[in-house]
């Protein structure tokens, strides 16, 4: 029988009730929040998910588990200089400083920008997170090890420039005796740095051609699949190739009205308890009263949708790109779809995860269906549920409720749109087990017990 053609979108839509948690934080470790429908939602970004997904697959490939296991995967990090330099040290018995100084100033003059040298927490970091293969840092560390007399030449007449161009470069705030003085101060300093610094570039020995292309190619999406998937952009190399990612995500919100709560805690000294506990007198235990420290954090719960599309086409195209042949992505595609799917549903962001416990959240409903274009049904959530009793007027607990309108508006949707003819659903909650029995599911909807069974 021949195999009916997927359409080129797998849309994922997941409702899930989270208890006293805080997936995310904004810059004042307050909740993060929207508005939509009128009133105030908790949000918890889609940085914070593609995050959880990425790395959660990543992990499971590394270990050796899951549909990508022993493929290759990326690592997006700011230290790649200082990963190369450890590779050097510890495959090619370099010396520490002699390594890191070595790999930054090669990868410095490929084109990447480094933080401020006289600072050491940032002297070595790259101003921005390049995501690459995990092997990057190995292969760099490889090419300069092979040709190591020709870079180790090139990187001491590197250095000798740069600092005889930093010797000549204007001090911020020193003012030009020969300017207007309707020149401002701060500006023409600005001005005469950024012409120094291409001065500076442009009296730098270049780099060997043979050792920038090894570093390009280590750089280079080539195989990683959650590069394929997740995208990257390095604007900083323009002959570095950027990719388009496959993974469309959206920021997840509560289908009702946020409600927070602030809760007061108060952490023990055991040293001081101890003390009290065997104080001979009265006294001696007053004064090792009261409790260690005290403060206060805000907390979330409530029920959160969540979407996110997969583009089967782009996939293919990326694997492609990276040079695996038309077999060879389309296995590659198929492998990455299905553990796609098991990181959406599986993974969570681990901010407080130890004293929330809410990694070991599982969703109450999760619906993934194919289309020939993304279909997004926030607004099925516009008006906010009201948790109040059904005899009442409201729609009881949000769970079901959600559950309830997510269905109603796919089926409503599935109506009118001709290329939306199956549909897939999961439940972990037996609640919602028996409203899925009860509910007037149209044919085109199947119920499955595994992650796996969401993508054909």
């Amino acid at each position: 029988m021949t195999e009916v053609p997927r359409s080129q979108f797998l849309s994922l839509h997941l409702i899930e009730s989270l208890v006293a948690v805080l997936p995310v934080r904004d810059e004042n470790a307050q909740p993060k929040t929207l508005v939509f429908g009128g009133v105030e939602r908790h949000m918890i970004t889609s940085q914070a998910r593609r995050r959880a997904e990425r790395v959660h697959a990543r992990d499971r490939a590394n270990a050796g588990r899951g549909a990508l296991k022993g493929r290759s995967m990326g690592v997006r990090t700011r230290e790649w200089a200082i990963l190369a330099g450890r590779e050097l040290e510890s495959a090619h018995q370099w010396e520490k400083d002699k390594a890191l100084v070595t790999t930054r100033a090669v990868m410095e003059a490929s084109g990447l920008k480094f933080g401020d040298p006289k600072k050491k927490t940032v002297a070595n970091l790259t101003k921005v997170l390049i995501f690459a293969p995990s092997d990057a840092a190995a292969r760099i560390a490889d090419h300069i090890a092979g040709h190591a007399t020709e870079v180790e030449e090139w990187r001491d007449a590197y250095l000798e420039a740069q600092s005889r161009a930093e010797a000549k470069r204007p001090r911020r705030g020193k003012k030009n005796p020969a300017a207007s003085p309707e020149t401002d101060p701060a500006e023409e300093t600005e001005e005469a740095s950024s012409q120094g610094e291409s001065a500076a570039a442009a009296a730098l020995p270049p780099l060997p051609k043979a050792t920038r292309d090894a570093v390009l190619l280590a750089l280079a999406p080539r195989d990683a699949v959650d590069i394929a998937l997740y995208g990257r952009f390095l604007a900083e190399i323009p002959d570095s190739p950027n990719v388009d990612g496959a993974v469309q995500t959206g920021h997840a919100f509560t289908v009702h009205e946020a409600e927070q709560i602030e809760d007061f805690y108060a952490a023990a000294d055991d040293a001081k308890l101890d003390r009290k506990r065997n104080a001979l007198s009265f006294l001696d235990a007053a004064d090792d009263a009261g409790a260690g420290m005290t403060g206060y954090q805000s907390l979330i719960s409530g029920t959160f949708y969540r979407h996110a599309v997969l583009d089967r086409t782009q996939l293919r195209t990326n694997l492609r790109a990276a040079g695996m042949d038309e077999e060879g992505a389309e296995t590659a595609a198929s492998e990455a779809e299905e553990e796609f799917v098991n990181s959406f549903v599986e993974a969570f962001p681990e901010a407080k995860k130890n004293s929330t416990a809410s990694t070991g959240s599982l969703p109450a409903l999760v619906l993934a269906f194919e289309g020939e274009r993304p279909y997004n049904y926030a607004s099925a959530f516009q008006r906010p549920v009201d948790e109040g009793p059904v005899s009442a007027g409201g729609e009881g607990p949000a769970g079901p409720a959600a559950v309830r309108r997510l269905l109603r508006h796919h089926t409503f949707v599935s109506r009118r749109r001709g290329d939306l003819s199956t549909a897939r659903v999961l439940t972990y909650d037996p609640e919602i087990d028996r409203l899925l029995g009860e509910l007037s599911l149209p044919e085109s909807l199947t119920v499955v017990e595994r992650a796996e069974d969401l993508t054909p």
